[in-house]
């Protein structure tokens, strides 16, 4: 029997459009935020799927039914796979997407690592004014990133294989270690960056993402809440979360936000933390993991770009 390609689609907007190429091969679809809460790195063993269960039943209110019909069921599909000779992966440039590719490699590569891994992946390419998603492209746009799709050796996937480990565990200093290690994932290293400002400001307690929507109210004209959320998404840089990630991220910064004349505003505690005059850690301390470590068991120090253990 003729061997096909293995298409491993983050989502399906994206599938969708995959899907309208009519390329040959056999597409499975990778419905998981590994970017926020616990993992281990098992991916898809019993302790995996009850630990992500829980987590998104209880942050996002998803029950263990749609999880097994969702993710699991997909997940089972790729582990039976066999009539393929080589893997393409179908990610975005951003964070989301980049846990998301480590945790696919490496089940994959615990199942059979002889097989050749693609990777197609939002980039400018020429002719391009900006980076655009994939799921944004046209047809023929996202048929040229097929076309261009890059070819991952063993370095990547043996790269891949110990950023997912040290994600997955207790100690995120060992992940930063690994920024500047040179792969064929172009934003590998944007992405790892983006992971380790995620915790605590060491001066005000809250990271940079949340920094930079408190900025986007002090400088922008925001009128509503539905406004603000939209500004959030769209410049969050190199995290690519949704609007449900989003809303949590926003709920929690409340104390520094109101809505006053028809406007958005800081209000008192918003100044103080945006400008460096108060720690709020304390306040805002609560028990979110991100892979295999306490969010709030570090602490980012701007000045010298490290992590602190508390």
């Amino acid at each position: 029997m003729e061997k096909k390609p293995l298409h491993i689609i983050n989502g399906d907007s994206l599938a969708e459009s995959a899907a309208a190429l009519d390329l040959p091969g056999q597409q499975i679809i990778w419905r998981e935020m590994l970017c926020e809460g616990p993992t281990t790195q098992e991916v898809g063993s019993d302790d995996f799927i009850e630990m992500r269960s829980k987590f998104l039943h209880n942050y996002y209110g998803i029950s263990a039914q749609d999880y097994q019909e969702k993710f699991v069921s997909e997940l089972n599909k790729l582990g039976e796979v066999e009539d393929y000779d080589h893997i393409i992966l179908w990610f975005e440039f951003d964070l989301f997407c980049h846990v998301n590719i480590l945790a696919t490699i490496s089940f994959l590569t615990d199942k059979k690592n002889d097989v050749p891994f693609y990777l197609v992946c939002s980039k400018k390419l020429k002719g391009d004014k900006k980076l655009t998603p994939l799921s944004q492209l046209s047809e023929k746009q996202l048929l040229k990133h097929y076309q261009k799709k890059i070819l991952l050796d063993e370095n990547d996937i043996e790269v891949a294989n110990l950023m997912w480990e040290l994600y997955c565990g207790n100690n995120p200093t060992l992940l930063k270690r690994q920024i500047k290690t040179n792969t064929n994932f172009e934003y590998l290293s944007s992405c790892i960056r983006a992971h380790i400002e995620r915790f605590p400001n060491s001066v005000t307690g809250i990271n940079s993402l949340e920094k930079n929507i408190l900025q986007l109210i002090k400088e922008r004209d925001i009128h509503n809440y539905t406004q603000l959320m939209g500004y959030a998404l769209e410049y969050q840089g190199y995290y690519g979360f949704s609007d449900i990630q989003m809303k949590r991220i926003l709920e929690k910064l409340s104390i520094f936000y109101a809505a006053e004349d028809n406007k958005i505003q800081l209000t008192e505690k918003g100044h103080l933390i945006l400008n460096g005059k108060k720690n709020f850690y304390r306040e805002l301390k609560n028990d979110d993991i991100l892979g295999g470590s306490k969010m709030y068991d570090f602490l980012y120090d701007p000045e010298v770009h490290q992590l602190l253990k508390l």
